[in-house]
């Protein structure tokens, strides 16, 4: 009976290690394996990486997450608080005095005392604060601006980079074709071996101009991405145009906006502070009163006294002239500051708009006379070349003559959206600032 227990119990505990052994089996089938949990995360992440960035995505993102504007934001926070303390009265003051330690002799008395502001120091530090809040709303849109102007002119940066990536690695495939059709020619015997090494050499010089440009557009993108918030989005192209080169504003246009632009605004915004800081201190040249009301309990008369106060301090000395002639001198500074920041923005507007200027008459002689001159000559000289009418070095020469035209031409498109940029990050983005598709050869 013993031994039938014993099988009984064995086979017991052998249909349980099946049992979880199949379980757990099945259980391991349903759950996804670490190898294609960390390929589903590649996936997302070259799904991010292969999606082109916009100009109007780039905006919103550094509008929406950049550091410079939390901090603006944190300080208009900072600022509603003296907004509230602003608002507050004094606290009544409540005193007890005590005289003589002995029963028969003591007099106890309680009072409240309750200060009286006069001179309008309540309205003056209300004033005061708002215009420090108008101060901080005025200084994040100022951020705004700029932080947009920078984020179009690091777009722009990195469109032009990634063109001039692209061109020298067609230059990079034109200079191995033209190694191949010189080794073909040299197998043939109808030019020098010497040929076949100068191509390979002029080959050498346009890889190593591609890793410069490959270099120059990563430093580009990191530029952008640093402006797009903490945790920028992962991207290996842009999406743009960089041929839509944006108008020149007239001298009108650029007048009105720059005296409605939020840096000249939040420059009024301090002298109006200024002043309001000036009216606070000139309202503490008025003394407060203090009205005291109080019962006195003198024991030998056994009753309670009714006490009366009024104190008002004597001006005799401290006027607060002092931190009113602080406040004058401040207020006076402030539009000092605003007629120097006036003259400086016009200045470097003007600048800006003279090297939009310039640098679209520059395009435009590319376009209409350098380009398509350079590019002629370079299809002519590679068909020539075909036909054995011109040696290698021609080839190469007309090559490098068209792809450093196409590089300058690409750097000043660069150039007309720095300046742009330059102008709106002082005047703000305006209508007629709106791009326009340049001519392509």
């Amino acid at each position: 009976m013993l031994k039938d227990i014993h099988n009984y119990n064995a086979r017991a505990v052998a249909a349980g290690l099946l049992l979880a052994l199949m379980t757990g089996t099945a259980f391991a089938q349903l759950l996804p394996t670490a190898p294609a949990l960390g390929q589903s995360a590649n996936g997302v992440e070259q799904i991010e990486a292969a999606t082109p960035l916009t100009l109007q995505k780039a905006v919103a993102l550094a509008l929406e997450a950049n550091l410079d504007l939390t901090v603006a934001q944190r300080e208009i926070e900072a600022v509603e608080g003296q907004v509230i303390q602003g608002r507050v009265r004094p606290n009544p003051e409540l005193a007890y005095s005590l005289e003589d330690q002995r029963t028969p002799t003591r007099t106890q008395s309680v009072q409240i005392n309750l200060p009286i502001e006069l001179g309008g120091k309540r309205a003056a530090r209300i004033a005061a604060a708002e215009r420090g809040r108008d101060v901080a709303v005025e200084e994040l849109n100022t951020r705004r601006v700029e932080i947009r102007a920078a984020v179009v002119a690091a777009f722009f940066e990195a469109l032009a980079a990634q063109d001039r990536t692209a061109l020298a690695q067609d230059s990079v495939d034109l200079a191995r074709q033209a190694t191949d059709a010189v080794a073909k020619r040299v197998t043939a015997g109808k030019v020098s071996p010497v040929e076949e090494t100068k191509a390979r050499v002029a080959e050498a010089g346009v890889r190593v101009e591609l890793a410069q440009a490959q270099s120059e557009q990563r430093s580009a993108r990191a530029r952008l991405a640093s402006l797009l918030g903490a945790n920028p989005p992962r991207f290996t192209q842009v999406a743009g145009s960089v041929d839509d080169l944006p108008n020149v504003p007239s001298l009108d246009d650029i007048q009105q906006r720059l005296s409605a632009s939020s840096a000249l605004r939040r420059a009024q915004l301090e002298i109006e502070r200024r002043r309001s800081l000036a009216d606070v201190e000139r309202s503490k040249q008025t003394p407060d009163v203090t009205v005291s009301l109080g019962v006195k309990r003198p024991n030998e008369l056994a009753r309670n006294q009714l006490m009366l106060g009024i104190s008002v301090p004597l001006p005799l000395f401290d006027r607060n002239q002092g931190n009113l002639l602080e406040a004058l001198k401040r207020e006076d500074k402030a539009r000092d500051e605003l007629q120097a920041l006036n003259l400086r923005l016009s200045t470097e507007v003007l600048q800006a708009r003279e090297r939009l200027a310039s640098v679209r008459g520059e395009i435009d002689v590319l376009q209409r006379e350098v380009l398509p001159g350079a590019k002629s000559a370079y299809d002519a000289a590679t068909v020539g070349f075909g036909y054995g009418k011109f040696n290698f070095l021609e080839v190469l020469d007309a090559q490098r003559t068209y792809f450093a035209a196409k590089s300058q031409y690409l750097k000043a498109l660069a150039d007309a959206h720095r300046a742009a940029a330059d102008m709106d990050r002082v005047i703000g983005a305006s209508e007629s600032t709106t791009t326009l598709p340049a001519n392509k050869e």
